[in-house]
C-alpha cells in the first residue's frame, strides 16, 4: 500500500474532522476486546475495575483475565439478565458501561458531585450522582459519563467553571455509592436549586422530593 496515500488520506479525515468539530478521539476509537479466560490486555483491567466498582470484584487490578475475573463476571450477568457463559462480550460491556465506571469516569462523576453538592449533605452529594446514572442508563441522555456530565446547559458547575475543581474524599465515595446502585433520589433525572432556577421548563418536570438545596424531579 502507499504510504504516502494513506497519510494524506489520514489527513484529509483530520481536516473534515476538525472542521465538522468532531471529536479527533473517533479516529482511533475502537469498542473494548472480547474477553475470556486466558485474555490478556488493557482490557482486562478495565473490566476488573468496572466490575470491583459495582462490589463484584475484591481483588488488585492485573492485565490478566483468570478464575476470579471470571467469577465475578459470571455473578454480574447472572443479577443483569445476561447469558452467563463468563466472556465479556458486546452485550456485557454495553451493560457494564451502563452501571459502572472506570477510573477516569470515576473521576469525572466525583468531579460533578463536588461542584455541584459540596456543602450538602452526604445523602446530597450522592443524589447528585445517582442522577448522572439514571441518565445514563435511561436511554434518553448520551451514553457515556462524560456524554452525560458534559451535555450542553445539562449541569450549572459545567458551565462556570466549578467543574474544574479538585473533588475531596467524600465526593469520591458519593460517587462511588451512586455507581455501586445507591439512589436517594428514587430514580430522578433532574434536580435543580429553586432560589436560583429560572428555567420554565424545570419547574414543570414532576417533582419527587426536596433534599437540601435541591428539588428532584423525573
Amino acid at each position: 500500500m502507499n504510504i504516502k496515500f494513506v497519510q494524506n488520506s489520514m489527513a484529509l479525515i483530520l481536516v473534515f474532522m476538525l472542521a465538522l468539530g468532531l471529536p479527533l478521539q473517533a479516529v482511533d476509537a475502537a469498542p473494548p476486546a472480547t474477553l475470556k479466560v486466558g485474555s490478556k490486555g488493557e482490557d482486562v483491567p478495565d473490566l476488573q475495575y468496572r466490575l470491583k466498582t459495582l462490589g463484584y470484584l475484591s481483588t488488585d487490578l492485573t492485565d490478566y483475565f483468570g478464575p476470579k475475573t471470571l467469577d465475578s463476571l459470571t455473578r454480574f450477568q447472572k443479577d443483569y439478565g445476561l447469558e452467563a457463559d463468563g466472556i465479556a462480550g458486546e452485550k456485557t460491556w454495553a451493560a457494564l458501561k451502563k452501571v459502572s465506571v472506570n477510573q477516569a469516569e470515576l473521576d469525572l462523576l466525583a468531579r460533578i458531585v463536588y461542584a455541584e453538592a459540596r456543602g450538602e449533605s452526604y445523602n446530597g452529594q450522592v443524589a447528585v450522582g445517582a442522577v448522572v446514572m439514571n441518565r445514563l442508563a435511561s436511554g434518553s441522555f448520551p451514553d457515556t459519563i462524560k456524554g452525560v456530565i458534559e451535555q450542553p446547559r445539562a449541569f450549572t458547575a459545567v458551565d462556570d467553571g466549578q467543574y474544574q475543581l479538585k473533588p475531596d474524599e467524600t465526593a469520591y465515595r458519593a460517587a462511588l455509592d451512586a455507581v455501586k446502585g445507591y439512589d436517594p433520589t428514587n430514580g430522578a433525572l433532574y434536580y435543580f436549586n429553586p432560589e436560583t432556577a429560572t428555567s420554565e421548563w424545570i419547574w414543570s418536570r414532576k417533582q419527587t422530593l426536596k433534599m437540601g438545596r435541591h428539588i428532584f424531579a423525573v
